[in-house]
């Protein structure tokens, strides 16, 4: 048996080829919109894909089992469980067969055994694998997002993501007892999740890439917590937000993700468009790191500067049905790659042109000035919030719900950045505004949002809420339960970069 991990940092999601060398086969299992990875990995070790399949209908991500499926013939094995209103829409049209608990399938002499695991969401399936050439009994699972390193997969998305109301206990309840039956099985049994520390399909995953049941049975805390009101309470408890996107992606994922041939590399635009596009509201982000944006922007555009968390934020904050256009830096070989590879994981795919970085030089040369967040420090912050009155600025916390509760500067007027847009009409734009978060990343990326739409008096609070309470300023805490401080430090981290 072989076993290939393939992991998308972006994502924070793995995914797995399993082959029988033996046979010449493989299966994939959870594969992303980049499907020639696996093709390729295939090729290298001789085998060919036989059979794609996935452990459910994915909130964070376009799903390429589909795609994959075509581009290699094989055989597409999607779960068959959840009741009516979470079957496969695409399944029938492309002959997939439909799994449930207790079914197995064989790739050579690799065998498969599906285990139906709801609670995550309520078709989830888990897959104990077995080289029946070595052993009778599974060697290890591909958990998706049933079991991670350290947490379970929250219960909450089909209410606060997909709009199902009312379900987030009753899914809680479910994963409990999902949980409960897979302790029966033994300690030795590997464990393969679908992602890693930094996604938001839980509130604590760890970093290393897999675990066994008996380890986790240890030290992981839903798997330790006994007690069925207990387990509820402390899985939905500090759970990050949903960015928005994920909607989209249950959409996209249950109905049926689009079969590509392959991406259009977007055209490059003369800089003489760009002034053209802005009057006419084109949508037009500027990808370069923090510091050059920090530098000067193009007035109208908004920074989302590419990293771990561009796509996250992209799903956030930018529409579906729009066109976009990208700003990206010349001296980066790779980086338009990066961010249209990026944006079509999540399906944004309408890209419609690129400029490079010598529209800032054109810019300025044309006699226009380009835009500045100004940086305000916490001391002058402070200093303006004792004299009061009209020298007192407003100011945003944009961090989310879970940071907030563990700790935020008193007075301030909580507004996460995912709908700094929405609620952007609670904000006096006549006022100065200051936004902050943990670090200054994030409300960098606000600064630019309100610019966008009319805000003009916008300064980003240096060095964020650490720097605030690192200089011994005062902290409120909030009402609630927050996530654990390890959790917090490490989204935080995400979030900024």
């Amino acid at each position: 048996m072989l076993l290939k991990r393939f992991y998308d940092d972006d994502l924070a999601q793995a995914s797995y080829l399993v082959g029988c060398d033996v046979a010449g086969e493989a299966v994939v299992i959870d594969a992303n919109r980049d499907v020639e990875q696996y093709i390729a990995a295939a090729d290298a070790e001789g085998l060919r894909i036989t059979h794609v399949t996935e452990t459910h209908i994915h909130a964070d991500f376009v799903s390429g089992s589909r795609q994959l499926a075509a581009r290699a013939g094989a055989r597409l094995l999607l779960s068959g469980e959840g009741g009516t209103d979470w079957q496969y829409g695409f399944a029938k049209t492309d002959g997939a067969v439909l799994l449930h608990d207790g079914d197995t399938f064989n790739v050579g002499r690799v065998r498969v055994d599906v285990r139906h695991t709801p609670g995550h969401t309520p078709e989830h399936l888990a897959f104990l694998v077995t080289d029946t050439a070595t052993a009778d009994r599974p060697m290890g699972a591909f958990t998706g997002d049933f079991i991670f390193v350290g947490d379970v997969g929250r219960p909450d998305l089909l209410e606060r993501a997909a709009g199902w109301v009312g379900t987030m206990e009753a899914s809680a309840r479910t994963l409990y007892r999902s949980l409960q039956r897979f302790l029966e099985l033994p300690d030795y049994l590997q464990l393969w999740p679908g992602h890693g520390a930094g996604s938001a399909c839980g509130k604590a995953l760890g970093a290393v890439p897999q675990s066994t049941l008996g380890y986790e049975r240890l030290f992981n805390w839903a798997l330790t917590t006994a007690d069925e009101e207990e387990f509820v309470r402390m899985v939905l408890a500090g759970q990050p937000e949903p960015p928005r996107y994920f909607a989209e992606m249950k959409r996209i994922n249950r109905d049926g993700p689009p079969v590509r041939e392959h991406a259009e590399r977007p055209g490059r635009l003369p800089a003489a468009q760009l002034p053209e596009l802005l009057e006419s509201g084109a949508l037009i982000i500027d990808t370069r790191h923090r510091a050059a944006a920090a530098a000067g922007m193009i007035p109208g555009t908004i920074s989302l500067p590419l990293g771990r968390s561009f796509n996250t934020w992209a799903g956030w904050l930018i529409p579906y049905d729009r066109d976009i256009y990208l700003i990206v830096d010349d001296d980066c070989d790779d980086c338009l790659e990066r961010a249209t590879r990026a944006l079509s994981m999540i399906g944004l795919d309408a890209v419609a042109g690129y400029f490079g970085d010598e529209v800032i030089e054109a810019w300025t040369a044309s006699g226009r000035e380009l835009d500045i967040v100004p940086q305000m420090g916490v001391g002058d912050l402070a200093e303006r919030r004792v004299q009061g009155g009209g020298a007192a600025p407003i100011l945003v916390d944009v961090r989310g719900a879970a940071e907030w509760s563990a700790g935020h500067i008193p007075g301030a007027q909580h507004i996460p950045l995912g709908e700094l847009l929405e609620r952007a009409g609670e904000l006096d734009r006549d006022a100065e505004v200051v936004l902050h978060c943990q670090g200054g990343g994030r409300a960098s990326i606000g600064a630019t949002l309100l610019k966008a739409h009319g805000f003009t008096n916008v300064s980003n609070l240096s060095g964020g809420f650490s720097e605030w309470k690192a200089s011994g300023q005062q902290v409120e805490t909030g009402e609630g339960e927050g996530t654990p401080p390890e959790h917090e430090r490490a989204m935080a981290a995400s979030r900024e970069h």
